[in-house]
């Protein structure tokens, strides 16, 4: 997979990379998540508005230092170096989703009401299958898409570069 024109190369790309899905992520799945749980109105987005900063910081800690390396170690299990690229990055993001929506699930009800209680925790089995459905979706066919897109765009253009020089 070092070969693959559709991810990251190197730390830079990887920033890119995280920062075009977290960005994406952030701004669709917490609307729609809030708006399933409390009606699609204006004061609803506005209130997923205020967290949306919040939440981005939480993601772009926990995916680097504690989704990445589980999820790779997962992936690394339930594949085989000969499986296609589109399997190996759907085991990937489905270990990605599968631990920030158990996370997400607590800790975003937290930042979203400004308090620590055990409201989510014990609401967690109803709000996470939606939480992970939600997350899953945009993830698999939107922001992960749009990221390898950009990685391939990227990659195209610095070889076409690299000719020119």
């Amino acid at each position: 997979m070092q070969e693959e024109t559709r991810l990251p190369k190197n730390g830079k790309e990887f920033i890119l990379f995280l920062g075009i899905i977290s960005i994406i992520s952030v701004n669709t799945i917490a609307p729609t998540i809030m708006g399933l749980q409390f009606g699609f109105t204006m004061d609803v987005y506005k209130a997923a508005l205020k967290t949306m900063p919040f939440i981005w910081l939480i993601v772009l800690v926990l995916i680097p230092f504690i989704v990445e390396p589980i999820a790779n170690k997962l992936v690394a299990k339930f594949t085989a170096p000969t499986d296609s690229f589109n399997s190996v990055t759907l085991f990937h993001t489905l270990f990605s989703v599968l631990m920030m929506s158990i996370i997400l699930s607590v800790v975003a009800a937290w930042v979203g009401t400004r308090t620590i209680s055990m409201e989510p925790i014990t609401n967690f089995f109803y709000a996470w299958p939606r939480n992970f459905a939600v997350a899953f979706f945009i993830e698999s066919l939107i922001a992960q898409p749009i990221a390898r897109l950009a990685m391939k765009g990227l990659h195209k253009y610095q070889a076409k570069q690299s000719k020119i020089a």
